[in-house]
């Protein structure tokens, strides 16, 4: 022991330091508290990074670490979002036979079954933008919303740590999957500990009890099952994913070259093609058939439409477009703007998917990495949590700039340290200088970044 204690202590030292730090991020911290959260943020991230750079080819004491990390959480309220509010809301309404997709909160709060302190809580914890829309949340999501309001009870943190449990799971998952897909590429092993053990995961996903890391989980073994050619269960698996979370709709197109790879056999390879769509399409719409109803197509169409045409958060270009908007229209031209922009990304990723050889693994992913990291460049609203998914990606690449981009994104919570919620400009401007340096530096420029990775 004391061998080992000699050999590993600098690890062993960040990682007691990182518990700790997970601890008070998890139990002591507010989040209108910025420099508090940047600090301990900023000092996570570098123990994360020196831990993998010391210890990368010490597997379990890797995994040990990354697992430790996330149960550290398991007890604590989020204190970063409130969506958590939402997820249980929509769980106890299904629990008493009530279809989430057709009643806002706001229409159910005065009836006598939502009288109880339950209900209430949830309700005025959910805010009041929240409690005013329909949900947005897809149906294997409300599935588990459903499991912990069943196995969570009247209890709000045996709702929460149900919640959490699942969430943990899925990042073993991942875990397991992206290791599988890292020797099929001939990858280094511990290139799956950038996700891991990224302590943006264990807040965002583990602590604040965001869902990406489910629909990663089911995406990552998708795209395993179908590097090995077992199209049929990926395609099942990928609309497992889209029915956690709506994302990986936009991938779809990027498997056109991947089936089509022989213009001789052209006709079993379109018809290959037409069934993987037809699968994915099936599976999606077996998930919503317990909610189907003309009023859910009408209300959670309306939902989603929201994201393009008023929600704006943390975003880049478009707010460049947007100034330009207010200088020469003199007011707000999201309405347009963001659904113009939504058609930029599906002729970005059209072209994708024709133009790029995606026939080979590691193109693929690229495709695929590239495609989601312009749709949040050119997204109106990029909450913390999304870059779950470039970051996932680009573990079975060579890129790295996801790893940066999933440090600096903390800086977006400074927007909730105000008296009034209200971004920083020059604080999100910093943020995406930093971005784009990285990306533009790696991908045009071809210079290798944290080489020590």
């Amino acid at each position: 022991m004391f061998d080992y204690w000699k050999k590993h202590k600098f690890s062993l030292l960040f990682i007691i330091a990182s518990i700790l730090f997970y601890f008070s991020f998890g139990y002591d911290l507010e989040r209108t508290d910025f420099i508090k959260l940047i600090s301990l943020y900023i000092a996570l991230f570098y123990f994360f990074y020196k831990i993998i750079v010391f210890e990368k080819s010490n597997f379990l004491l890797l995994l040990i670490f990354g697992i430790t990390a996330r149960l550290v959480f398991i007890g604590a309220t989020p204190n970063l979002s409130q969506d958590f509010y939402r997820f249980i809301w929509d769980g106890k309404l299904i629990l008493n036979d009530i279809n989430p997709y057709l009643h806002t909160p706001n229409e159910l709060i005065s009836k006598d079954l939502f009288s109880s302190e339950v209900f209430k809580t949830l309700y005025n914890g959910m805010g009041n933008l929240s409690a005013s829309h329909y949900s947005n949340y897809p149906p294997v999501n409300q599935l588990l919303f459903f499991l912990s309001a069943f196995f969570g009870g009247e209890s709000l943190l045996g709702n929460i740590i149900t919640l959490r449990l699942f969430i943990i799971l899925a990042d073993i998952g991942i875990l397991y999957f992206g290791l599988k897909i890292i020797s099929l590429l001939k990858l280094p092993k511990h290139q799956i500990f950038w996700y891991f053990l990224n302590p943006f995961i264990a807040i965002e996903l583990t602590g604040n009890l965001h869902f990406e890391g489910v629909m990663l989980f089911f995406l990552v073994a998708a795209l395993y099952f179908i590097l090995k050619n077992k199209w049929i269960l990926g395609a099942v698996l990928i609309a497992i994913s889209i029915s956690v979370k709506l994302l990986p709709l936009l991938l779809l197109p990027l498997f056109l070259r991947w089936f089509i790879k022989d213009s001789k056999q052209l006709k079993a390879s379109v018809l290959k093609l037409t069934a993987f769509y037809f699968i994915v399409g099936i599976g999606i719409l077996a998930t919503f058939l317990p909610f189907i109803s003309s009023e859910l197509i009408n209300n959670y169409s309306a939902t989603i439409g929201l994201w393009f045409r008023k929600f704006e958060f943390n975003a880049s270009i478009y707010y460049i477009v947007r100034e330009i908007g207010f200088y020469t229209k003199g007011y707000n031209i999201i309405e347009t703007a963001g659904f113009r922009m939504a058609i930029t990304v599906l002729l970005f990723i059209i072209s994708l998917a024709i133009f790029r050889k995606n026939n080979q693994p590691k193109t693929l992913i690229v495709s695929m990495l590239m495609a989601v990291t312009f749709y949040f460049f050119m997204s109106t609203t990029v909450h913390p949590w999304y870059i779950a998914t470039p970051l996932i990606l680009c573990v079975f690449t060579n890129y790295k700039y996801p790893i940066i981009w999933s440090l600096v994104v903390a800086l977006s919570y400074y927007a909730y340290s105000q008296s009034i919620f209200k971004e920083n400009l020059w604080i999100v401007a910093l943020e995406y200088i930093i971005i784009y340096s990285y990306f533009l530096l790696e991908v045009f420029i071809k210079k290798p970044l944290l080489k020590h990775l």
